[in-house]
């Protein structure tokens, strides 16, 4: 699998469920889909054009043996994270639209996107892929899908999320991965 699904596919995994794409479906409740949908690919596109760039670097800093370790860990971690669940708090999707529904939704989303699971999972995917315009878009393509989901789902079934089956299954992948990553790792030592 080339840099790019590697980043589409987990980057989607990561989102389902996660707090950004409960925002962007909530967002889908108040405003016109095409807006909700710009809105998170402009702060997507700049979120993970950050996260790439770091993840680059890492890549370059680190031993092949540390980015496997780092990553497999990492994976764990966001299987775990996902086993967790967030919640979207009301104060999220109750920010005024002083400078219009465009501007409310990108920041709104970039702000919540800062050092969460998937700019995490961008930065992990980059360190080991160093494919930077591959990751950086598959990500963004991944991200946008998630999110687009999330806000046909907001416009169909308005709040009622069969969460469970989404967040386990992502879980899932993300334990499996992280640890075939880190077998990885020792089996290359």
């Amino acid at each position: 699998m080339n840099a790019f699904w590697i980043a589409l596919f987990f980057v989607f995994a990561a989102e389902m469920g996660d707090k950004t794409q409960l925002v962007a479906l909530a967002f889908a409740t108040r405003f016109k889909p095409w807006i909700v949908l710009t809105g998170v690919f402009g702060a997507t596109l700049l979120v993970h054009l950050f996260s790439v760039g770091i993840g680059e670097v890492m890549g370059i800093a680190l031993p092949v043996f540390w980015i496997k370790m780092i990553a497999g860990m990492s994976f764990i971690a966001f299987g775990l994270w996902t086993l967790k669940g967030d919640k979207l708090d009301d104060e999220e999707t109750k920010k005024p639209s002083r400078f219009g529904p465009l501007f409310t939704v990108a920041t709104t989303f970039f702000i919540a996107e800062l050092g969460d699971k998937t700019m995490l999972m961008t930065i992990t995917i980059a360190s080991q892929q160093k494919s930077f315009i591959a990751v950086w878009l598959g990500s963004t393509v991944g991200m946008v899908i998630a999110d687009g989901i999330a806000i046909i789902v907001g416009i169909v079934m308005g709040k009622n999320l069969p969460e469970n089956l989404v967040r386990y299954g992502a879980a899932a992948i993300f334990i499996i991965s992280g640890g075939y990553t880190l077998y990885e790792a020792f089996a290359a030592n």
